[in-house]
């Protein structure tokens, strides 16, 4: 049989085992007349992710044997971190949290090496991965082991992840050292790789509050590294084309999302807790809420405000259609045409669709939490409003 072929067996088998798994958890969780998951659903959701895990063990030792397989470190890396994500999944289910700490600790290790090793090619996808199910379920076995919130990711990872006799976590290891680094380096590296210092509180308005939860500080680190290299650009390239410094705007953009669903899934964990409004806890988090929603509205409006170009585009100057490069054959100069009047209703009509947004933005501040009771908040943004509803 080709070598090939049967790889793709091996990893279809164990998807096809983990997606059955992956069924009836769900179905059982849409049940709601289930009280809980039973015995035996929860011994066959653990034979299946078991099963899936098994045929993923045979798959990595597949791929060690690189003289027939051909396979490249960074397939044999990323089949090992797949079989420890089922791992992590076994232990999760059987509510072995340590032993699931360690395996998605692994797991993580793994994809975050590999993310920079392979740029920006499936950065997304491993991305993908540590946001929707490795992430959430480290933060929830340290929850279910009593360790502080205060404990970023990354230092769980350093404490739990296991290191003797694993030539995959060595190797890595040797590549990337500051992944593993238990002086909290590592804690202050943001998704590019780059060293960006941790916050420890954050203001809004009069108020300052203590940053309790690590990601929502590793997530601010990031934005303040991220707005650094934005204003690094926009004062080294003045010049720049309206469009190129749009762009530039999309890396803060990101960075401020992922702060704004930092604090969003902070706040769903303490309600699941069962933590109340009142809490000294929760409302240190709204007011965090309300902070980096208006950060991530102010960079929106930003980025809106350099499309539209000077003066936030109170002026319109007709642009020169470009001429061909190519001579005409009569050897006449080719006479400039002023821009039609269809595409100068086209760039208004785009102008117009950002003045729009940026209302919409300006209108969504007053939901935020703690906004409407603020006047002079709201006054500041009755002003902004107006400012930009007479532009449009």
């Amino acid at each position: 049989m080709d070598i090939t072929r049967f790889i793709h067996i091996l990893l279809l088998t164990s998807e096809r085992a983990w997606a059955l798994a992956m069924y009836m958890k769900s179905t059982h969780a849409a049940d709601s007349n289930a009280q809980g998951t039973t015995g035996s659903t929860k011994r066959h959701i653990v034979s299946k992710l078991q099963k899936a895990s098994k045929h993923a063990a045979h798959l990595v030792n597949l791929l060690q044997d690189t003289e027939k397989t051909k396979a490249p470190t960074e397939s044999i890396l990323e089949a090992r971190a797949y079989q420890q994500s089922l791992q992590g999944a076994i232990k999760f289910e059987k509510k072995a949290w340590e032993q699931c700490l360690q395996s998605y600790s692994e797991t993580r290790l793994l994809y975050i090496a590999l993310a920079r090793s392979v740029g920006n090619k499936q950065d997304d996808v491993f991305k993908d991965l540590l946001a929707r199910t490795i992430d959430p379920s480290l933060r929830y076995a340290a929850h279910q082991l009593k360790l502080p919130r205060t404990i970023s990711i990354e230092m769980i990872v350093t404490r739990y992840i296991q290191r003797d006799n694993n030539r995959y976590v060595t190797e890595v290891s040797e590549s990337n050292p500051d992944l593993l680094q238990e002086s909290g380096e590592a804690a202050k590296k943001n998704a590019q790789g780059e060293s960006a210092d941790t916050p420890e509180t954050i203001t809004w308005r009069s108020r300052t509050v203590k940053l309790e939860d690590a990601t929502t500080a590793q997530a601010l680190a990031s934005v303040a590294a991220t707005g650094t290299k934005l204003a690094s650009f926009l004062d080294t390239n003045p010049d720049a084309d309206r469009r190129a410094k749009a762009a530039a705007f999309d890396d803060v953009l990101i960075s401020s999302q992922d702060a704004v669903d930092a604090v969003k899934t902070a706040i769903d964990e303490l309600t699941a807790e069962g933590v109340t409004q009142g809490d000294p806890r929760m409302q240190s988090l709204q007011i965090t809420r309300t902070a980096v929603n208006y950060n991530l509205v102010e960079w929106r409006v930003g980025r809106n405000r350099v499309l539209c170009g000077a003066q936030d585009g109170a002026t319109f100057e007709s642009q020169s259609v470009k001429q061909p490069k190519k001579p005409r054959a009569d050897g006449k100069p080719r006479v400039a045409h002023q821009e039609s009047t269809g595409r100068r209703l086209t760039r208004l009509k785009e102008r117009v669709v950002l003045y729009d947004s940026t209302l919409q933005s300006l209108d969504s501040v007053k939901g935020f939490p703690g906004v409407a009771a603020d006047q002079a908040f709201i006054n500041e943004l009755d002003t902004k409003k107006a400012y930009f509803s007479s532009l449009r």
